[in-house]
């Protein structure tokens, strides 16, 4: 769906646009609204689209760069990238260049030279490119036909992604003013976007929203134990030689987790900022080009990356908003068949995320909008509700509980926590009070459940009156508990150890003024998860007797990939490939009538591929 600024029916596409998208891409139609911001871009106007991972959003702007005259500027930070997607364009016969810092000064004078003759159809630029006279005087010397803006959540100061380089990006229009501007993301909030727009100078330009549901991915948030080990069953036992991404917030966890995986048997590397650009690109490289690959990485890898079979995202650790998380697990199932978001969340993570926020730098105003951000987190994951119904909310849409998510599959019970919440705040406020004394969680449990530990007798905290008063729970419950007053504001960590303190609504909660409800865990053993539901019109059901030949296409693609020293995904996808095992064209012709086969790749890959078929 668009915007309300859209509208409600999709005009004729573009002329040329639909023969473009056939011919070069394979496809006989555009999807959702990518035939309305194509029909507007080509006409000339400026566009601000949102549009999730694997939803289509190049083709918005590589359509009109190949229908419109002269050549399309693609402004992306991808700069690691921008060798592989130039690539995947060259394959599709589209004549890409990029400039940046990689080249040496003869391939920046050649690709210059390309785009001065009008030998290019599109050219990609990292975004400090353009705050340098030489770049702003080549693009003057050329004929532009648009500015496309990627990942343009980089530009809004309090998203997940902050590049300052964004920031100079409305000269575009000021240098430019009759070039269309095209801003992408796959993620922003109503308010986001309004930030994106103002600083774009992109606030008359038309909006473009589309939905926001993955229904192929399957959210799940557990509990977390031994979050390694719990990482390691889910590999083995449902995603077993599959392509995925670990985020871990630390460099350190990076490191030991993807040992940790090798040691057992799961191909995995690191990545992250402290590693030298070498090794990040091999890694990167190896993950693009090998099948079942794990990367273990910080934030700091994935945005961007086209590999469409990343059948799963874990984290290990909370992220520190909804639209980072949302853009990190979109990363899975780009080619829409079924795929895992799965998070280990716990106490510690609340504690340690409070006491980031609490250290950051920054006025009370910035502290104030990551509290937000983490508190948006916090919902999600301790919601008794749908996932994806929450998720969809967050980004101010309407959804349905989609029955596939953890909280459909397996519902948690909501209680009346009052009670156990007043214990523990009571514990917290004579500690404070009674003895002038701050403790972590584990301490202020180990009085609940009256331990008489060393450490308790030490201070003499069995005296005190709530001394055992909360023996009617578990040591696990009532950390469930401290986690949820944590994220409900009903608590607060502060220092360096992450000791509990009072805020101004626990005392609601201690004067019996305002009720608690919390989460409770089913004791029930879930459900087996069933698989994500896939795109329909990219779901291809592969016959058993199918399953041999698909695996045998996968080899020739993979040879292929090897042999040109492109990842096997430029060659063909996964979904292309499975119509092919199920279909068993016979004929050219009758693969070119294949969704995604364009007329360059029928050329240069139809009669091998036919051979294979042959081969049986």
């Amino acid at each position: 769906m668009t915007s309300a600024q859209s509208s409600a029916v999709a005009e004729p596409a573009a002329p040329g646009a639909l023969e473009v998208l056939h011919r070069v891409f394979g496809y006989d139609s555009f999807r959702g609204p990518q035939q309305d911001i194509v029909e507007h871009v080509v006409g000339g106007g400026d566009a601000l689209v949102l549009m999730p991972t694997g939803g289509g959003k190049s083709l918005c702007y590589q359509v009109p760069s190949l229908v419109r005259d002269g050549v399309g500027i693609v402004v992306s930070p991808l700069i690691a990238l921008m060798q592989d997607q130039v690539d995947a364009l060259t394959e599709l016969g589209v004549r890409a260049g990029f400039l940046n810092s990689t080249q040496d000064a003869g391939q920046r004078r050649a690709v210059e030279a390309a785009f001065l003759n009008g030998e290019l159809d599109l050219l990609y630029l990292a975004p400090e490119r353009l705050r340098v006279e030489s770049t702003l005087s080549l693009l003057d010397k050329g004929d532009i036909s648009l500015f496309a803006i990627d990942e343009a959540h980089c530009v809004a100061q309090w998203g997940h992604d902050f590049r300052p380089d964004y920031l100079a990006l409305s000269m575009l229009h000021e240098r430019w003013p009759d070039v269309p501007r095209i801003a992408l993301t796959a993620t922003a909030t109503e308010a986001t976007r309004g930030e994106i727009a103002t600083r774009l100078d992109l606030t008359r330009a038309r909006h473009f929203v589309a939905s926001f549901d993955r229904p192929n991915i399957q959210y799940r948030i557990v509990g977390k134990s031994d979050p390694k080990r719990q990482l390691l069953n889910l590999l083995r036992t449902e995603h077993p030689g599959d392509a995925g991404i670990v985020y871990c917030l630390s460099r350190s966890s990076v490191e030991k987790t993807a040992d940790f995986l090798s040691q057992n048997g799961i191909p995995a590397v690191p990545y992250h900022a402290g590693l030298d650009a070498e090794t990040r690109a091999a890694h990167q490289s190896r993950f693009l080009r090998e099948d079942g690959l794990v990367v273990v990485a910080t934030i700091a890898f994935g945005m961007g990356i086209d590999k469409p079979d990343v059948r799963f995202v874990a984290h290990l650790d909370l992220p520190k908003s909804v639209e980072g998380y949302y853009q990190e697990t979109g990363r899975a199932g780009r080619d829409g068949l079924p795929s895992t978001a799965w998070l280990a969340y716990g106490l510690q993570d609340v504690v340690q995320q409070r006491k980031m926020i609490n250290n950051s730098e920054g006025d009370d105003a910035h502290r104030r909008r990551l509290g937000a951000h983490l508190d948006s987190m916090l919902a999600l994951c301790e919601t008794v509700e749908c996932r994806r119904v929450q998720l969809l909310a967050y980004f101010g849409q309407d959804g349905e509980p989609c029955g596939n998510c953890d909280t459909c599959l397996n519902p948690p019970e909501s209680w009346d926590g009052t009670i156990a919440a007043q214990k523990l705040l009571s514990t917290v406020y004579r500690l404070l009070h009674e003895r002038r004394q701050k403790f972590g969680a584990g301490h202020v449990v180990d009085i609940l459940l009256g331990k008489r530990n060393d450490k308790v007798q030490q201070f003499r905290h069995d005296e005190l009156t709530v001394f055992g008063v909360g023996a009617d729970l578990k040591e696990a419950e009532w950390r469930g508990v401290v986690r949820q007053l944590l994220a409900q504001g009903l608590l607060a960590v502060e220092g360096d150890y992450g000791t509990l303190v009072l805020t101004e609504a626990s005392g609601a909660v201690l004067s019996r003024e305002r009720e608690v409800r919390l989460r409770r865990e089913p004791e029930k053993a879930a459900k087996e998860p069933k698989q994500a539901k896939a795109r329909k019109s990219e779901q291809v059901e592969l016959p058993a007797e199918a399953a041999p030949l698909f695996e045998r296409l996968r080899a020739w693609r993979a040879a292929t990939a090897k042999e040109q020293g492109v990842p096997a995904y430029v060659i063909f996808h996964d979904a292309v490939l499975r119509q092919v095992a199920a279909q068993r064209p016979a004929t050219l012709d009758e693969l070119g009538a294949i969704s995604g086969v364009g007329q360059n790749k029928l050329a240069k890959y139809g009669r091998s591929l036919l051979d294979v078929l042959e081969e049986e």
